[in-house]
């Protein structure tokens, strides 16, 4: 089947595209990876004219492309034809199945459930698309249903203006969950994390996402709640990997060569810590005055540098602050900066403690068509001192590594691996509220401080949407600790939680075999099996407990120090659902229009 050829003149919609929308970014990944195309997988989501750029970048060389990667090319090319200016028109097999209206104005497609509007002039373009599906997990324990609906727009304005929004609502329930939670902020899995509401009958959450972006050829700047990943990554980034409910946030990129793109953002993040000097009094009963008291201020800062000097290589570097303030502070929306200098500025000469600062890179090498070498670094405090090896302090850094084969000697056959660790008392802080968390889920790697992750996985594109994947994930936590700082005020007290060896004593491991098959029938449109094998267990550290670890902890926040079956049944409970303790094999089948 030949590629139907769409204008190649791009005026575009400057909106994310979703990075639940995993089939397009791998497709694209595919693409970078056997050199046809450029991408910057350092930073996502992608917006959707970034995508369509790709794309016809791809139709362009498309005498290096497969069959298969052709009809896969002419099936996304269809889902972003309002950035190029046109209305979709379906194909299969080379068969015309929906027609345009006469006007020509308009698309209501019975095989895409949504409507596109494009106006003759095309300076107003619009989406409707409806948001509807439903997963069943079943294993020895019960069976699970997680649901969801909603609605989802996007409209641009003369070239200039982007406004989107989306509103999913989402319910866990069945047998097994006896009210408790899948996702939660301290469970060890990559679902994306959530905040839930009241529900007696498992979880029930809203996601509503959405934005407005002023836009010209060259960057973009405007407001926005999404999720955002900074770092490459194939499994889960430890920069920023998308894992905590989404953010309000305002948003600068600058893209004014095809080597260089710049990104900052400003967002406030839900502290979920209780500020017991602000709160308001409502009257409970006609005697009674409740007092509710409101969660801290936070908010962050970012800034990302990539650097494309050619084909073959990619390297970004930036850094990042969270900060506790009860106001917005004007230095942190000065995009080109030091941000930990800038926190010295107005910290320092009053002798009050630091915000939280952090430092990151992400480093890309394609060395040769198909191969795909790739890191990032995180580091989150520094200090040279710790770099002598009679200091048993270690500085609080996370590294991964990983890379991607594919296309060769099989097309469409992909080979990855990653690794990660991160040492102690990364992504933590002495003070609760200047974590690196949002909603209280870690914004890094999600197996958080002092842990490990390995990861493989091989999948294979038979055919138009169809993909087949085979991954095998271990995850081990080790001896878990609060930072409590020693070494302060000048005070030559080592301090025993970052001088702890790490990587020492495991409590927690999880090994996950899976199997999936997934089909796009139409654009945004998924049916997908999953077969999974995991084995969830914990394990009691055999050292004699230091202050601040971990090892159970009273309602008022003292140590219970558990032994023992009773240590471990603590960590397990801790860190894993009790739908997917010990071992357990779990099928998972799902339909959904939208993700």
């Amino acid at each position: 089947m030949s590629i139907v050829f769409l204008p190649l003149s791009i005026r575009a919609q400057r909106i994310p595209e979703a990075i639940e929308y995993t089939e397009i970014y791998d497709y694209l990944e595919e693409l970078t990876t056997d050199g046809i195309i450029r991408s910057n997988a350092a930073i996502k989501p992608y917006t959707r004219d970034q995508i369509a750029r790709m794309l016809l970048e791809a139709q362009s060389k498309d005498s290096l492309l497969n069959r298969r990667q052709k009809d896969d090319l002419q099936f996304y090319m269809q889902n972003y034809a309002l950035e190029m200016d046109t209305l979709p028109t379906y194909y299969s097999y080379g068969h015309r199945h929906v027609t345009q209206w006469i006007t020509k104005v308009s698309n209501l497609s019975l095989a895409d459930p949504s409507l596109h509007i494009l106006t003759k002039d095309k300076i107003f373009k619009m989406r409707v698309r409806p948001i509807l599906g439903m997963d069943l997990y079943a294993n020895k324990r019960g069976l699970l249903q997680h649901r969801w609906y909603g609605l989802d727009i996007m409209m641009d304005i003369a070239h200039h203006v982007s406004i989107w929004g989306s509103i999913r609502d989402n319910s866990w329930s069945g047998q097994g969950i006896d009210g408790s939670k899948i996702t939660k902020p301290l469970y060890l899995n990559n679902l994306p994390g959530v905040q839930y509401k009241e529900a007696n009958y498992g979880g029930d959450f809203s996601d509503s996402r959405g934005g407005l972006m002023l836009y010209t050829w060259w960057g973009s700047i405007g407001i926005q709640r999404e999720r955002i990943q900074w770092g490459d990554a194939q499994h889960c980034s430890n920069i920023l990997s998308a894992h905590n409910p989404a953010v309000p946030m305002l948003t600068l990129q600058l893209t004014p060569c095809k080597w260089f793109q710049f990104d900052y953002f400003h967002a406030w993040l839900p502290s979920n810590v209780l500020d017991s000097t602000n709160y308001y009094d409502e009257r409970y009963k006609e005697t009674e005055i409740k007092r509710n008291y409101r969660p801290h201020s936070k908010y962050m800062a970012a800034n990302m540098f990539t650097f494309l000097p050619c084909k073959y290589v990619q390297f970004s570097f930036g850094n990042s602050i969270i900060y506790a303030e009860r106001t917005v502070q004007a230095q942190f929306f000065i995009p080109i900066a030091f941000f930990k200098s800038l926190d010295h500025l107005f910290t320092k000469g009053v002798n009050s403690e630091n915000q939280n600062s952090q430092v990151f890179a992400s480093i890309t090498v394609r060395p040769t068509d198909h191969l795909r070498l790739y890191g990032s670094f995180f580091l989150d405090e520094f200090k040279f001192a710790r770099l002598k090896p009679s200091n048993k302090e270690h500085n609080p850094i996370s590294y991964l590594v990983g890379f991607d084969w594919s296309g060769w000697p099989v097309k469409g056959l992909s080979l990855r691996g990653e690794f990660m660790r991160s040492y102690i008392a990364c992504y933590t802080h002495s003070i609760k509220v200047l974590d690196y968390t949002s909603n209280s889920y870690n914004m890094g790697h999600y197996m958080g401080d002092n842990a490990q992750s390995i990861f493989v996985q091989v999948s294979y594109r038979p055919t138009r949407s169809l993909r087949l994947i085979l991954d095998y994930t271990q995850d081990t936590k080790y001896r878990a600790y609060d930072y409590i700082r020693y070494n302060i005020a000048g005070s030559k007290v080592p301090d025993p939680i970052i001088a702890q060896k790490p990587f020492s004593e495991k409590i927690w491991r999880n090994d996950i075999l899976r199997f999936s098959a997934v089909y796009e029938v139409f654009n945004n449109c998924y049916a997908h099996v999953d077969l999974t094998y995991n084995n969830a267990r914990a394990y009691t550290p055999t050292s004699a407990r230091i202050e601040g670890e971990d090892r159970g902890w009273n309602a008022d926040g003292s140590s219970m120090e558990l032994s023992g079956a009773a240590l471990q049944d603590y960590y397990l409970n801790k860190y894993t659902p009790a739908y997917f303790q010990g071992k357990t094999f779990t099928m998972t089948c799902g339909l959904s229009f939208g993700f």
